[in-house]
């Protein structure tokens, strides 16, 4: 009997025991809540089918989820119920028409597959997730870490505005912070057609989650092979023979403004250079990646390999990395020679080692937050990828049709008639122009914020305004700082009620304007205060006509050279919590101030936003960035391809540059002889790249950036200036049809070559050349003196010299023909180009008649689109297209019937057809002569090639 009851007791235990260890499953209408049975990580890890292709994953430290409203998801967004569930013992696997998603019931590890169960993405062996124990302010909270496996031949793009230049991160770190010509958007797409959405808003790193190390964790050897530091030598820049002092360094970091009191004492900044000589080793073998934060003249050698020489201006400092393969324990030469460029410059040189283990790895860190929440999404191409990206954050809207023209920018126009005399100007020359910008300072000295007008030397701001309208039929775009100094009117009302950020008051800290005032930010995320700066700027800026909004230092930039744990004490706390979890997404809730403002403010009227930073979900808001303060120089020229490629695979598809870079050297600002010559070069080479970004600006400090004052009017930079400035306007049709395929179909208009190449392995680095929109494979001259260009042409396609005509089969590198007048430029086979009138800005007239070049050797398709180019009609559905398509079995353009209306359509017009073929090239010219004119009224027409 005893051993009956024992028996019995045993089976009971071995069932209980088997019931705590079966996870914890909930089955909800749009997905699952697993409870790990390995919750040694996650405790909680939620699936929910959001659509066929788009998954969001969850999890918890906690045997629950929090439930805050996230700031870049649109409010709409929800699960849905069209999914089906397959259950096994040990998995979950969600199954819809487009994924299949699985989860494991041990550890909660997550993957992804396609219908056909070939697998696109998955988690790290056991799940990945790393939540570490974290107190912020007080509160509760967690350091996050995701990390996923990934093929050898994976790369990954995205990730914002960084510029380093790297096209492909796979394998490189890369910190998403916002900074003065960088921006964080935690969004990663792959080669292998899926995206990520990262949905914190703190410091979040890609890669390796750790910090850089001081250089001083490494063996440091001097140029005599003392160890324990780098031979230094401080002398003076103009006589070589001043030696200010010679001593051992095993730390180089002047990175940020505390930092400057550590230079030596006896080293005069202004009249100084630095050399540190000696070598360096390491305890581990394997890839060692450098990090260099510089500002001034830079160069780095190590192992006698050139790995950097760069400028950059005093005040806004630059990074570059680059990498070591070292064995343990060899010594490597290294050498850094530096010239400090002004009163106050920076300089730091740190280093991490690679684990081998983590280079063929997936990995998201974020510094704070209460849970890991990300999207997955699916698609059959990048297109499909960003679609559903933009399905989660937003559509980019169409801007208005001006925006897409050229604007006209400088470091600054100090008066209303400065303003006036320059457009004037444009007019004279018949100089296409749409936009003309009103930079900072327009106010009195000592009331930045009150957004008011110097008015000794803007006395009618709102006759200027309507005289640029009227006059000259250009618009108007005014920089507006969510900055307030201490003691306007402006500054009191905030305060009074709690909307302004206050440490930057209680340290006392001055800026660089006139003797230097104390001023503060706003806090944007707080409703209210967004409310209140809109009433502002509406009151005091937007009732004067103002057309555009340049939303400038939104990181938010409180304090210049400050480190990242300064500025988050410099914003903290905000409306929402710590500034350390909602670090990155001020400019987000600044462009939402503007965007709601304006739409309550005048419904009809189409929203433009220019932004120096920008967030997940920005484009949503009308929201356009450029790359922020950049160096006028060569090599801050190139990074600018793959900054704004990797910006535009992020899902917000409206970026620029400053064409000729911000800020000059000092050699330049008044240059002569062979200075002067680089200038122009340097600023005709941009400006040849600037045409074919999405938004087409120039801007910058000394010397001025209009064309007429950058060289006369008979030399070859002007004329380049000039040719492409009208190519763009005839362009208009093609650009402003892609411009409503980008809202309409979620498209992206510089496009990085892997997005429409993706079979093509060569492209996948390749981030020097771009397409812009479906046709044109653009090749910017990025180097000095260059007259021919390396061009790779993607194979499997046929292109075609733009200038010529000339024919060339793809898949081969050419040496194009680059004189200073031109960059390469190739128009793909199957191409259908719309083409209109010289204009003088972008609403001087339609496109009547319209030219049609087609590019013959493939099939093609190409809808014209056509709105009012100002209101919001086009979302009621007011817009007209046009689609052409081109069959090359039968050589037939087919104009397609019209479809839709709007006011101001033109019923009838004259289309002139261009062929381009292997044995008739043809550039596209205004001289040139049409093989066919047909008048089109809207009804289908078939046109054969003669």
């Amino acid at each position: 009997m005893k051993k009956v009851v024992l028996a019995s007791i045993i089976l009971a235990a071995v069932a209980l025991a088997a019931c705590s260890q079966k996870s914890s499953v909930e089955k909800l209408t749009d997905g699952v809540i697993v409870h790990p049975t390995n919750g040694s990580t996650a405790k909680s890890v939620r699936l929910r089918v959001i659509s066929p292709s788009i998954v969001q994953v969850t999890a918890s430290a906690a045997d629950t989820f929090s439930t805050p409203k996230s700031l870049i998801i649109l409010p709409g967004v929800s699960g849905v119920s069209d999914w089906k569930l397959e259950e096994t013992d040990n998995q979950l696997t969600l199954v819809t028409t487009a994924l299949r998603a699985t989860i494991l019931l041990e550890t909660g590890e997550v993957s992804f597959a396609d219908t056909a169960g070939q697998m696109i993405l998955q988690e790290k062996q056991g799940g990945g997730k790393t939540f570490t124990p974290l107190v912020v302010d007080n509160e509760r909270t967690y350091s996050l870490r995701q990390q996923f496996e990934s093929p050898n031949d994976e790369a990954f793009y995205g990730l914002g505005q960084h510029q380093e230049g790297l096209m492909n991160y796979k394998g490189k770190d890369v910190s998403l912070f916002q900074y003065n010509t960088k921006v964080a958007v935690p969004f990663l797409v792959s080669n292998k057609n899926y995206g990520i959405l990262w949905d914190n808003y703190s410091l979040t790193r890609f890669g390796d989650p750790r910090e850089y190390r001081s250089l001083s964790q490494l063996r440091l050897y001097s140029k005599e092979g003392k160890e324990g530091g780098l031979s230094a030598t401080y002398s003076s820049k103009t006589d070589a023979s001043k030696i200010y002092l010679v001593r051992q360094d095993s730390v180089i970091n002047y990175e940020f403004l505390p930092d400057q009191k550590r230079f030596p004492k006896e080293f005069p900044m202004r009249d100084g250079k630095v050399v540190w000589e000696g070598s360096i080793a390491s305890d581990d073998s394997g890839l060692h990646k450098f990090f260099l934060y510089y500002a001034g003249y830079v160069k780095v050698w190590i192992n006698n390999e050139l790995k950097a020489d760069h400028w950059r201006q005093a005040w806004n400092p630059g990074t570059v990395k680059f990498e070591l393969h070292a064995e343990k324990g060899k010594q490597y030469p290294i050498k850094i020679e530096w010239l400090p460029d002004g009163g106050e410059s920076y300089l730091s040189l740190k280093w991490q080692s690679a684990p081998a283990e983590d280079q063929n790895r997936l990995s998201f860190f974020s510094e704070a937050g209460d849970q890991i929440d990300y999207y997955f999404m699916a698609g059959r191409n990048l297109d499909d990828v960003i679609r559903g990206y933009r399905t989660l954050t937003g559509k980019a809207e169409i801007f208005p049709k001006w925006a897409m023209g050229f604007w006209q920018s400088r470091e600054r126009y100090k008066t209303q008639q400065e303003i006036l005399d320059v457009v004037a100007e444009f007019r004279k020359r018949k100089i296409p122009l749409d936009n003309i910008v009103l930079d900072w300072s327009y106010w009195d000295e000592d009331k930045w914020g009150s957004q008011d007008f110097d008015l000794t030397r803007f006395p009618d701001a709102e006759g200027m305004i309507k005289q640029l309208h009227e006059k000259y039929k250009t618009h108007f775009m005014i920089s507006v700082w969510p900055k307030f100094y201490e003691g306007i009117d402006a500054y009191n009302d905030f305060d009074k009620k709690g909307f302004l950020y206050k440490a930057n008051i209680q340290n006392r800290q001055r800026d660089w304007i006139g003797k230097g005032y104390v001023s503060t930010f706003y806090d944007a995320y707080n409703p209210k205060a967004r409310e209140a700066f809109w009433n502002l700027v509406n009151t005091k800026l937007n009732s004067k006509g103002v057309d555009g909004w340049w939303l400038d230092s939104t990181e938010p930039d409180i304090l210049s050279n400050a480190s990242i744990a300064d500025r988050k004490k410099l914003m903290n706390p905000t409306a929402l919590g710590s500034s350390t979890k909602y670090f990155n997404a001020y400019a987000l809730m600044n462009e939402k101030a503007i965007y709601e403002g304006l739409r309550r403010t005048d419904p009809d009227k189409r929203v433009f936003i220019f932004t120096r930073s920008a967030f997940a979900g920005s484009q949503r808001y009308a929201a356009a960035t450029w790359s922020g303060d950049i160096a006028a120089n060569w090599q801050d020229f190139k990074t600018q391809i793959p900054a704004g490629l990797n910006f535009s695979l992020s899902g917000i598809p409206y970026w620029t540059t400053d064409i000729g870079g911000f800020s000059v050297e000092k050699k330049f600002e008044k240059a002569q002889g062979e200075d002067l010559e680089e200038w122009r070069e340097r600023m005709t080479r941009w400006f040849q790249f600037g045409m074919f970004n999405p938004l087409f600006r120039v801007h910058g400090q000394y010397p001025y950036r209009e064309m007429f004052n950058v060289a006369p009017d008979n030399h070859p930079a002007y004329k380049s200036m000039l040719y492409y400035d009208k190519l763009r306007y005839s362009l208009m049709p093609y650009i402003y049809s892609l411009a409503a395929k980008t809202y309409w179909e979620d498209y992206t208009i510089m496009r990085a070559l892997v997005m429409d190449f993706p079979d093509d392995k060569k492209v996948l680095n390749l981030g020097n050349q771009f397409l812009f929109g479906p046709s044109f494979l653009v090749a910017p001259v990025t180097d000095y003196k260059a007259r021919t260009w390396p061009v790779y042409l993607p194979a499997n396609t046929g292109w075609y010299d733009l200038y010529t005509g000339k024919h060339f089969d793809g898949g081969q590198t050419v040496q194009a023909d680059a004189p200073l007048e031109r960059i390469p430029v190739f128009v793909k086979a199957g191409s259908i180009i719309p083409v209109g009138p010289e204009l003088q800005y972008t609403a001087e007239k339609v496109a009547d008649p319209l030219s049609i070049y087609i590019y013959t050797g493939a099939d093609g398709s190409f809808s014209l689109y056509e709105d009012n180019g100002l209101n919001n009609d086009y979302i009621k559905g007011q817009y007209a297209t046009l689609p052409l398509t081109y069959t090359e079995s039968n050589q037939t353009l087919t104009l397609g019937k019209r479809q839709g209306t709007f006011d101001g359509l033109l019923e009838k017009r004259m289309i002139q057809i261009f062929w381009v073929s292997e044995d008739h090239a043809a550039r596209m010219s205004r001289d040139a002569r049409p093989a066919q004119v047909i008048e089109y009224s809207g009804e289908k027409i078939t046109v054969k090639k003669n």
